[in-house]
């Protein structure tokens, strides 16, 4: 059996960036130079990227799913997962960065920081994923580094450190200077793969020493030995190994982000990156996981990337494709080998592993086992997204990505009655792939919605269901997922009594209904019991709860789900014969029925952050237009002619807006959006929420 890779060597990687940052050029770039692939492929070309296996990726120029593939570099193994940069598969980027040791976000040298890299430096910081930045695009026109590293301080707060300094810029940007050595680094050869190293030109060593003493002076604040060595005007002695251990420790540590740049489509700048990736991003045994004991949730274990221990091991991604399910795993603690059985932690189910393969885009590998520190997918397994693997069980369980809330919901039904199967395994396939998008059955008008986290999220998967399934679809116009709250308490006294041929239903709740305080809380609900004296026994209690938080999926004012709520349970009695954990249940959810109307409830609506941009000569007609919306202006930056107006509007308002924006800035104009908050809808168009949701209920 062939003996596994040390886990020191192992770097598994993400590359995040906003959309249209050139993060598929890069990786494509990445696969190149590491021999993995021998021609690179465009994304303006019709072929596509060898990372956007998808045929509808390939025509829309666009990422949908994260992809995975292992290269090596300096005898290092680089696990590389490129993500979507589209807000709409925002959880793509989520659950990768859940597994991963590092990231590299790639920034675009004009356009900087965008509101797609502030999305994703929150989940770095949420996942604790140390970073390097990379900014990419320098030779196009108006590209500045300085401004991006400015942006990337003020906005991401990150501690950037430049470690390049460019020679040249835009169409004569030619290659870089490393802060480190002072060698100018130069990408020859028909494709940049030949790297050749010079001193650095006379004419750019001034400043050289000007941006090195920078990062040197940023080191100091991690090293008193760097810091004594400046103080006593002695740069000169502190060596190259220095520089290297204090910067791997601060990004490691989340300190600090080193920044590089370059050209990926114009195959500059990317190897230094990967020198980097190598040198300063964390291996397994860097980093500290952590698991919740099984027996004690409460409990935390540190995991040990040592292939003897017990595994555990996360799945973090489920894909089925013409051969079958693919389950993605990370492998914390232990190792995986073919023929052995796992369990389950979810479910206690006891899974043989038939076939672990090692992925490169749409390719496979199959081999005998992995270790600890590895990403590699298991064919064939039955399991949920963010389920936990262990050689044992009952034994821990990592804990799972945070998935957001969907915002945006269509009704889909097939043309032809005889597809309604091929319908119901393709939405169950893509439930199973995508934990944001939701699948549910409207009891009351018999249809089948699809809920999800933009136009373009929902609009990906019909057409895939169209090309993948061969089967035509019917879809409604988008619908917004708006929430009912209450505004003021109510107290409510309610007995029920129900008397049958034998014994009787008898359960009596006293309590109130109060709005949660805070608006835009996660806390959607609150149950609170201040029963005295055994007026309700213990036993019912959680009856009653369980009566509430089934009302709460839909509202009695218009079907919405009921947010914002505190529920208090006050006195109330019960019958020793009669009473039940039915009949508090069925009690509990008359009071929502009765009484939710009485707190006078307002309808809230989700409203989205956007960020447009367009030429400068447009931005009068776009923000007008955007107030017509009921949008608001946040901010307005204006950089070399091109306006990026950033703002909130509800989410009912942009449905169609990209042909809109197109005409208005005739076809420059682009936009993102990406859920904010809830916020409470103006009465004057509650009524007509209300009255149109009445008639989609009643089928009309």
């Amino acid at each position: 059996m062939a003996e596994l890779n040390p886990v020191s060597v192992i770097r598994n990687i993400g590359i995040a960036a906003h959309i249209d940052s050139g993060k598929t050029t890069l990786s494509e770039r990445i696969l190149f130079y590491a021999g993995r692939i021998h021609r690179m492929n465009e994304i303006s070309e019709g072929a596509g990227a060898t990372m956007d296996s998808m045929d509808l990726e390939r025509e829309r120029g666009i990422t949908i799913q994260s992809a995975a593939t292992t290269v090596h570099w300096k005898d290092r193994q680089i696990n590389l997962i490129d993500t979507p940069g589209h807000v709409d598969f925002t959880v793509e980027v989520e659950r990768s960065l859940r597994v991963l040791d590092g990231a590299v976000l790639v920034l675009c040298a004009v356009g900087g920081v965008q509101p797609q890299s502030l999305t994703i430096d929150r989940q770095m910081r949420r996942y604790k994923v140390p970073r390097l930045a990379f900014i990419n695009k320098m030779d196009r026109t108006g590209a500045n580094p300085f401004e991006v590293m400015r942006q990337l301080h003020e906005r991401l707060a990150c501690n950037p450190v430049l470690m390049e300094y460019p020679i040249g810029k835009e169409q004569d940007f030619q290659g870089v200077v490393d802060l480190i050595t002072r060698e100018a680094i130069y990408f020859d050869g028909a494709n940049g793969e030949k790297v050749r190293r010079e001193p650095c030109p006379e004419n750019l060593r001034e400043a050289v020493e000007e941006y090195r003493g920078k990062m040197l002076e940023s080191l100091s604040m991690f090293s008193d030995d760097i810091l004594e060595t400046l103080l006593s005007d002695e740069a000169e002695k502190i060596t190259n190994e220095k520089i290297n251990e204090v910067t791997r420790n601060a990004t490691q540590a989340g300190l600090m982000t080193p920044v590089y740049m370059g050209t990926a489509y114009k195959n500059k700048g990317v190897q230094p990156l990967l020198d980097a990736v190598v040198e300063f991003l964390p291996a397994p045994t860097d980093t500290h996981p952590t698991a919740l004991e099984f027996q004690e949730p409460h409990r935390e274990i540190a995991l040990k990337p040592d292939p003897e221990l017990p595994t555990v091991a996360m799945a973090f991604k489920i894909v089925e494709d013409p051969y079958g399910t693919l389950v993605f795993m990370r492998i914390y603690q232990g190792s995986f080998r073919k023929g052995e059985q796992y369990y389950n932690q979810r479910t206690g189910k006891r899974e043989r592993f038939g076939r672990i393969v090692r992925i490169h885009a749409d390719e496979r590998m199959e081999i005998e086992e992995a270790g600890a520190g590895e990403i590699v997918a298991i064919m064939g397994l039955d399991c949920a997204s963010g389920d936990t693997f262990c050689s044992e069980y009952p034994f821990c369980t990592l804990q799972s990505m945070y998935v957001p809330e969907p915002v945006i919901q269509v009704a889909i039904t097939p043309k032809e009655r005889g597809d309604a199967n091929k319908l119901g395994k393709a939405l169950q396939r893509f439930r199973r792939e995508d934990p944001t998008l939701l699948i549910t059955n409207d009891k009351e008008s018999s249809e089948t919605i699809m809920s999800g986290m933009g136009e373009l999220h929902l609009e990906v998967y019909v057409e895939r269901i169209r090309r993948e399934y061969n089967v035509d679809v019917e879809v409604s116009r988008p619908r917004v997922n708006y929430r009912e709250a209450p505004t003021q308490p109510f107290k409510f006294d309610y007995r029920y009594r129900k008397q049958t041929g034998g014994s009787g239903q008898y359960a009596h709740i006293v309590g109130e209904l109060l709005p949660l305080a805070e608006e835009g809380t996660d806390e959607y609900f609150l149950f609170e019991e201040q029963v005295v004296g055994g007026r309700i026994p213990r036993q019912y209690i959680p009856a009653i709860e369980k009566g509430v938080r089934k009302s709460l999926e839909k509202g009695p004012v218009a079907g919405f789900p009921i947010v914002n709520l505190h529920y208090l349970v006050k006195d109330g009695s019960y019958h020793e014969v009669d009473s039940s954990d039915m009949a508090f249940q069925i009690c509990a959810q008359t009071t929502i029925r009765e009484y939710f109307p009485k707190t006078k409830p307002c309808l809230l609506e989700p409203v989205m952050k956007i960020a447009i941009e367009c030429p400068q000569s447009f931005q009068g007609s776009v923000v007008g237009d955007l107030s017509q919306r009921r949008g608001v202006i946040m901010n307005t930056e204006i950089v070399q002619g091109t306006v990026r107006i950033e703002g909130e509007v509800p989410l009912a308002e942009t449905f169609g807006y990209m042909t809109d924006l197109r005409s208005i800035t005739q076809g420059q104009g682009t936009f993102l959006l990406m859920f904010s908050r809830y916020k409470p809808l103006p009465a004057y168009l509650q009524d007509e929420v209300i009255l149109e949701r009445k008639k989609q209920l009643s089928g009309k």
